[in-house]
């Protein structure tokens, strides 16, 4: 039996693909994350698969139950807009699935961080995807923080009564960057700003709808990392059994700094410095940013 991951309209109905449809009609129950939104899709498009509710408080055995149905036949899991497992409770369902042996099979559609990301103008050649900014101001200006140095385009979401103060965090940790603000994507309202943070701060003053930003990566040059940090790293990659060549090549590569001053520094760590590999990962802690999520 699959658990489907069916990707539902964000705003305009005509984004369902045909595919998205016939799964609908031919499994066996859906498992929607709201049901009222659901059902007026199922009703739009005269599909009338049972459904049952799961949503991000849902309880144990409102799982099992969903689980239990997977078991028994055919289960799509549909969100409230866009892809399941997404910045919703789906994962959770995901993850159970998987765990039983359930086949879990995407069914792709319509997405609102990539419809704003390719819409922005910025790039989208790597970029990182980071959800909901969160709700506190300490705990939105932390995560800012830790990756205003990413050179990678970002993209958060944000409700439209928070808007405001989570620009001016955004102004204030990562200066005036370029910066796209998607409000309310595929709706009669949608509506695409391009400009700086401190621009978007003036246009958006009362802000109503839902909200993507993509904002510019960091376009300055990275900060080189300190002699210690290279040499932790190097002792860490000789740990995994890697040659002074090699090991010097890797971290060259992670700092910036050039091989040849590295493998210097590589020649003066004797292989009984290296750290337990079991304790350490072969990661330059401090100096190297976290990648994209997956």
């Amino acid at each position: 039996m699959s658990l489907y991951l069916v990707a539902t309209p964000i705003g305009n109905l005509e984004d369902i693909t045909l595919r998205a449809l016939r799964v609908l009609r031919e499994v066996h129950v859906i498992a929607a994350e709201d049901t009222r939104t659901t059902r007026k899709l199922l009703s739009h498009f005269g599909i009338r698969t049972p459904l049952i509710s799961y949503f991000e408080h849902s309880s144990l055995a409102r799982l099992e139950q969903v689980l239990e149905a997977a078991l028994e036949g055919d289960v799509a899991l549909a969100s409230e807009a866009g892809m399941p497992g997404l910045s919703d409770p789906g994962y959770e369902v995901v993850l159970a699935a998987l765990q039983r042996g359930i086949t879990v099979i995407p069914v792709p559609g319509a997405s609102a961080p990539v419809a704003a990301l390719v819409a922005s103008g910025l790039p989208s050649d790597s970029f990182l995807y980071l959800g909901f900014l969160p709700r506190r101001r300490a705990d939105r200006r932390r995560l800012v923080a830790a990756v205003a140095r990413q050179p990678h385009t970002m993209v958060f979401f944000e409700a439209p009564h928070r808007l405001l103060a989570s620009l001016a965090d955004l102004l204030l940790l990562l200066g005036d960057r370029r910066m796209a603000v998607a409000r309310e994507l595929t709706k009669l309202h949608e509506e695409v700003y391009r400009g700086s943070i401190g621009q978007a701060i003036q246009h958006f003053a009362q802000p109503r709808g839902e909200f993507t930003l993509v904002i510019e990566g960091c376009t300055e040059p990275p900060v080189p990392a300190r002699e210690e940090e290279v040499r932790q790293a190097l002792r860490r990659a000789l740990s995994h059994g890697l040659s002074r060549s090699e090991a010097a090549a890797r971290v060259a590569r992670e700092t910036g700094w050039k091989k040849r001053e590295v493998y210097r520094l590589a020649l003066d760590i004797c292989p009984t410095e290296a750290d337990s590999p079991e304790r350490l990962p072969i990661v330059l802690q401090g100096s190297l940013q976290p990648g994209p999520p997956g």
